[in-house]
Order: C-alpha cells, then sequence, then structure tokens
C-alpha cells in the first residue's frame, strides 16, 4: 500500500467514524424521546429500554452505513479539492483512476461488513427488539413463526392463520375458535381467504362447526362468505408477521419454499430476498459515484458540500430503491431486476462522473 492509499484510507475511516458517531446519536435520541413515554406508560425499568435500543443499533448501522462511507468519501475529497491537493496529484501524473484503488477496497470492505451485519447480527437483535416492542410494551398476544403461521388470543376465543399477504392486504386458512366460560369450543370457523373490505373482514367459502344447544354434538353448516370483526387490523397483521428484516437468506428461502409449496404468491419474499444480497453492494456503487462527484471539481467548499451531495445521492438512491421494491412486490417488475434495478443506475451514474472528472 502506498503513501497514498494509506492517507486517503485514514481520512475517509476518520470522517466515517465521526459520521457514524453523529448519526446514530442523532437517531437513537430521537427514537427514544418517540417512545420513552410508552415504555413508562407500560411500566417496565429503565434498564429494559436501555436494552430495547441496544438491540436496536445493528439495525441502525445497516442503514447508515452506505450513507456514512458516501458522506465520508465526499468530505474527505472535498477537503482535498478545497486545498487542491487533487490538482496537486493531476500535476504530478496521478490520475483519477489511481485514486479508485483504495475506495474500491473501503467499499468493498463495508460491503462485507453491511452484508454481515444484516446476515448474522441483524436478525437476532431486531427479533429481540420487536419482541420487546410487541409483547412487553404494546402488550400484543399475536406470536408468529418462521413459516409465517399467526396465533392471536381474540376476546372470545383463538385465531389461526396460516399466511398473510400484506399487499392484497388477505389472509389465507384462517381459524376462528371461540371458547365459553368453561373454555369449552362453541364455535369454529375455517375459511380459505380473508379480505379486509370497508373496516371489516369478510370470510369465504366458510365451515362452521357450532356446538348445539344439548351440548353433545356440533352442527356443520358451509357458507360462501361471512363478515367478522376481528381485533387486529391489516397493519398489526403486517406488524406480527415475522419481517424479512429478521430472517436471514436460508430462511427467506424457507419461507419462499414452503409458501409456494401450499400455493400461494411469494413475491414479496423473492423480492426481499434478492435486496438483501443486492443491498450491501451499494457501498461499492456510492463511494465510485462520490469520487466522480468529489473529483470534478464541484466540492470546493469542503465539508458542506460533501455533506450536501451525500444526502441528496443517498435520499435519490432511497427514493428509486423504494419505487423499484414497490414495483416488484406489484409483480409489476421482476424480483431479480426490483432489487438490483437501483445499482445498476447509480454504477452507471458512477462510472460516466468518473470519466468526466478524468477528462478535465
Amino acid at each position: 500500500m502506498t503513501i497514498l492509499d494509506k492517507y486517503l484510507t485514514r481520512e475517509i475511516l476518520r470522517f466515517f467514524l465521526m459520521v457514524l458517531i453523529l448519526v446514530v446519536a442523532i437517531y437513537l435520541a430521537v427514537d427514544f424521546f418517540e417512545k420513552i413515554g410508552d415504555f413508562m406508560e407500560a411500566g417496565l425499568p429503565f434498564s429494559r429500554t436501555i436494552d430495547f435500543f441496544l438491540h436496536s443499533i445493528p439495525f441502525v448501522l445497516s442503514q447508515i452505513i452506505p450513507v456514512g462511507v458516501l458522506l465520508s468519501v465526499l468530505i474527505c475529497f472535498g477537503m482535498m479539492n478545497k486545498h487542491n491537493e487533487l490538482t496537486a496529484l493531476r500535476s504530478c501524473g496521478i490520475s483519477i483512476y489511481s485514486l479508485i484503488k483504495p475506495i474500491l477496497a473501503i467499499g468493498f470492505a463495508f460491503s462485507f461488513v453491511l452484508f454481515f451485519l444484516s446476515e448474522a447480527i441483524v436478525p437476532i437483535t431486531m427479533t429481540t427488539a420487536n419482541r420487546i416492542w410487541l409483547n412487553e410494551v404494546k402488550k400484543e398476544q399475536a406470536i408468529s413463526t418462521r413459516e409465517n403461521n399467526i396465533w392471536m388470543k381474540t376476546a372470545s376465543g383463538i385465531m389461526h392463520v396460516r399466511h398473510y399477504n400484506p399487499n392484497e392486504k388477505t389472509l389465507y386458512k384462517v381459524t376462528l375458535n371461540t371458547f365459553d366460560d368453561r373454555f369449552r369450543l362453541i364455535r369454529r370457523l375455517d375459511a380459505e381467504r380473508g379480505v379486509f373490505l370497508n373496516g371489516n373482514w369478510m370470510l369465504f367459502e366458510i365451515l362452521e362447526q357450532k356446538l348445539d344447544e344439548t351440548g353433545a354434538s356440533y352442527t356443520i353448516s358451509f357458507h360462501d362468505s361471512m363478515s367478522v370483526q376481528l381485533d387486529m387490523n391489516p397493519e398489526r397483521f403486517k406488524q406480527v408477521a415475522k419481517k424479512t428484516s429478521e430472517m436471514d437468506i436460508k430462511e427467506i428461502l424457507d419461507s419462499i419454499h414452503a409458501i409456494e409449496d401450499e400455493g400461494y404468491s411469494a413475491t414479496q419474499y423473492r423480492v426481499d430476498f434478492h435486496a438483501k444480497i443486492a443491498f450491501p453492494f451499494v457501498c461499492v456503487i456510492l463511494v465510485l459515484a462520490g469520487v466522480g462527484i468529489a473529483c470534478k471539481n464541484q466540492l470546493k467548499d469542503g465539508l458542506p458540500a460533501g455533506i450536501a451531495y451525500g444526502i441528496g445521492m443517498a435520499f435519490l438512491y432511497w427514493v428509486l430503491n423504494s419505487f423499484c421494491i414497490s414495483l416488484g412486490y406489484g409483480e409489476m417488475m421482476p424480483p431479480i431486476i426490483a432489487a438490483w434495478a437501483t445499482n445498476a443506475v447509480f454504477l452507471c451514474f458512477g462510472i460516466i462522473m468518473l470519466m468526466h472528472a478524468e477528462q478535465i
């Protein structure tokens, strides 16, 4: 490693550490003041509150690392541009492409860190954090399993949902068990699917079993549809169903196979599977784009300009990526294209910026 490579690596890592600490501190402070009232209302000790936020940090880091790397590159090169260090390097015959080697190494290193966090750390910590929030703070009784089975205790019984599709707000294989005061099963509804319409759940293809007046046998009837009131709306079902952020790649694949084997659509899981692989490469792509912008003599103001460009690029990436992912969820774009499209666009942008910067 040359002296120049060591210098760039040291400066970028220094700025990255500063940005990371600042952004994580701001995020946790805002989240703390937003949720502290819920923790106090639930009567949890302060140590449990700290435990929740500590388990949230890995997820925050996985979201902040790409922005932090981009900002550190832009700030570093912006400061070098401001002090005419890039001009001095060019006068010595050092091209822009010579500076890319340590930048790419940093980008790939952080991509590996990001992938490791998303695959090995975040699923474990987010499961714990969500359990604290839903079960201990919100006092929710619903339980979800890896296979996307959802069990919920209602006011008068127990409900089981085999699969929930959040995009269509549809429940599949719904079972409602109603009990009396002596915990006898007095009614059971088995429905093929349920759809949220006009504030209520409409069940279809229903088999109803009711305990007769003698209490000795059940009467069986069939219904094409029936409106029922459940304690959970679509948003709560979406929160209870295990999120892909709580799964590693193997768990997502297992969920895809299990859902498709039962005849349901697993489009959302397929999109999230490809997105989980594609997202870590954002570190490499954004640093390339950042070098191209910084070396084009556009960051003469150093720190302020670097932060402005970094936030702007991160926002554009987030908007475009969210749009493509939404198209994938809606089956308007193949899952693999929806997950990788934003990376491809920004990679082309970064290469174009580097080529233009070298020609200056």
